[in-house]
């Protein structure tokens, strides 16, 4: 099942696309794609009701919609670095013995086609093709990594767009580097649980302006999904909604030879994830 939001900034509703591809509304059920949709057992109740048939279908103005991300206020973005073991290597740094963990502004999320705003003054504004898990279902405190993939709500394509300078020479953490506005363009779906096999099996794929620049698989996660949500849970309560970013592989502008293809006005971003749907997006100064 493919949960999806439709409408401007601000104003999205929430849809289903269907088995035959229809999209059929879901504003009866549920207000917006959120915590509360998620902490209400949503996911199973808008599909039950999509069996049942009781899901209106989206009327034509929809057809050309804008589609925003596919939850809406995410409560926190937690990001996990230097997970991928080609990626660690081009970054120079030693493969971590523990997941790396930082965050990123809640309010950076903005739909899959919407432009990326580089920072005035950025000169290192990079790509990040990454795995986004929503998590369904309070974690705190996990025992064991065999439990974790039953706090995942469903999947989706995640672009970590991060400033290089800001992150990395500019003293303190990485967030700074992280959470400039419109830094983590998410969707065009949100792929429930029961839909991915096997999250660790899974290829992403990113390009600019036409050149391929990232092509790796989940496989090459140091630590796998259910590892992460497990190991974040002991020192965070992961709510309903929360937006795990799982990490990148290599191909990074950071990891390329002098001078690095760092992002400019005009550049055009496209990545997807196997299974889970593609983005697209214009690159602007903000």
């Amino acid at each position: 099942m493919q949960l999806l939001r439709l409408g401007e900034p601000g104003s999205e509703r929430p849809f289903v696309r269907a088995g035959d591809g229809t999209l059929r509304d879901l504003s009866a059920l549920t207000a917006d794609i959120d915590g509360s949709f998620f902490a209400g057992d949503g996911v199973a109740r808008a599909a039950a009701a999509l069996a049942a048939g009781e899901l209106p279908e989206a009327g034509p103005e929809f057809a050309q919609a804008r589609v925003g991300s596919p939850i809406a206020r995410p409560g926190k973005v937690v990001c996990i670095g230097l997970n991928y073991r080609q990626h660690a290597e081009e970054s120079g740094a030693e493969v971590p013995a523990e997941p790396v963990v930082f965050m990123k502004a809640p309010d950076v999320v903005v739909g899959p086609e919407d432009d990326v705003l580089v920072p005035r003054r950025s000169t290192k504004t990079d790509w990040e093709v990454e795995l986004g898990v929503v998590i369904g279902k309070t974690a705190r405190y996990l025992e064991s990594t065999e439990e974790a993939l039953e706090y995942v709500a469903g999947y989706t394509v995640s672009n970590d767009v991060s400033e290089r300078e800001f992150q990395l020479e500019r003293g303190g953490t990485w967030d700074k580097g992280k959470s400039c506005e419109n830094f983590n363009p998410l969707g065009p779906w949100l792929v429930t649980a029961d839909e991915v096999t096997d999250p660790q099996d899974l290829g992403l794929r990113l390009w600019v302006n036409g050149e391929k620049k990232q092509d790796s698989s989940t496989k090459d996660m140091i630590f796998t999904v259910a590892e992460i949500v497990h190991y974040v849970s002991q020192y965070m309560v992961l709510r309903p909604g929360d937006l795990i970013n799982t990490g990148t592989p290599q191909g990074v502008a950071l990891g390329q030879p002098e001078p690095k293809p760092y992002l400019t006005e005009g550049d055009v971003i496209e990545l997807e994830i196997d299974g889970l749907g593609r983005q697209r997006q214009n690159v602007r100064q903000a």
